[in-house]
């Protein structure tokens, strides 16, 4: 099985000692985000995790763990925009970040790591030029130690539009030029770009892959495992091919409090939820309650063990 952590929240940015709790001693529950009562435990041994996929604006406080991870293959997926505090309040600094994933890429090897930029938005600040220069310097200095870069366009969430007044969709004609501009771009310093969950006609003929960010064939292409993954477990959006089930993280919980964030209802929230944590418990907010329900994952690999010619 694949694990999940980081489309809930950034277990790597804010919960790494509680995450690395829970590898020490083989096992974590997170609870249903619409059912909480429903909890689900997960065992953590390497023989049914093949591949833990971090998402995150902040590894720095993993880096220190990364050899204690060796058992497992890690996937990181590491969010890099253009954009200031005002935005990102919380998110460390840009430079800090970039350090971060050339540790990350000495340890696990480019191939495991991409650089997401997203989600694009334009603003009087942010505008389509502005975009495509930081792009540029950002390839320029991350291209040595990541295998692609996944961008994707603002998605007009109710929690968004709450949380980021003014916010707008991106043009068709914006979203054209900066595509053609990215993958000239990245084309330039021999970075895979991709999308994620943007099917738009014109980024095919850009020649950019739209087939999705976390789909098998990726992880695959991550840590050159051959997957026999089963027709029906791929627990994602409408229109994505991607492999997203199996998450631990909860709701509420990301401190970064950027304004674009589909994950926070309110920082007020979050900060409850933060207060509640214990990087001792089994479960990421809170403990378990009398009255839970805890049933155990159905895990198995999905490691193809089996050869073939080209393996040789």
């Amino acid at each position: 099985m694949i694990l999940n952590t980081g489309n809930r929240t950034d277990i790597p940015g804010y919960y790494s000692e509680w995450f690395m709790n829970r590898i020490r001693e083989g096992f974590v529950y997170t609870r249903n985000p619409y059912y909480p009562e429903l909890v689900t435990k997960y065992s953590l041994s390497p023989k049914v995790v093949d591949i833990i996929q971090f998402c995150t604006k902040n590894p720095i406080p993993m880096l220190k763990y990364l050899d204690e991870l060796d058992v497992y293959h890690t996937v990181w997926q590491v969010t890099i925009t253009p954009y200031g505090k005002e935005i990102e309040p919380h998110v460390p600094n840009k430079n800090r970040i970039i350090d971060a994933i050339k540790v990350l890429s000495s340890k696990v090897g480019k191939q495991a790591i991409a650089w997401r930029y997203d989600p694009i938005f334009i603003s009087e600040k942010y505008t389509v030029d502005y975009h495509i220069h930081i792009f540029e310097e950002m390839c320029k200095r991350l291209s040595p130690y990541i295998d692609q870069c996944i961008f994707s366009y603002i998605d007009l969430y109710k929690k968004t539009v709450r949380n980021f007044p003014g916010v707008q969709e991106v043009s068709l004609s914006d979203k054209k030029k900066i595509a053609k501009a990215f993958k000239s771009i990245a084309d330039r310093y021999h970075v895979r770009l991709r999308t994620c969950l943007e099917n738009d006609d014109f980024l095919i003929d850009y020649n950019i892959d739209v087939s999705g960010c976390s789909t098998k064939e990726e992880m695959e292409h991550f840590t050159g495992l051959h997957l026999h993954w089963p027709t029906g477990l791929d627990n994602a959006r409408e229109g994505c091919r991607c492999i997203l089930g199996n998450d631990i993280g909860s709701y509420n919980t990301c401190g970064h409090g950027c304004l674009y964030c589909y994950a926070n209802d309110d920082m007020m929230q979050v900060k409850r939820n933060m207060r509640h944590h214990d990087p001792k418990s089994p479960i990421l907010v809170g403990h378990i309650k009398k009255g839970d329900h805890i049933r155990e994952a159905k895990q198995e690999s999905f490691i193809d063990k089996q050869m073939t010619i080209f393996d040789y």
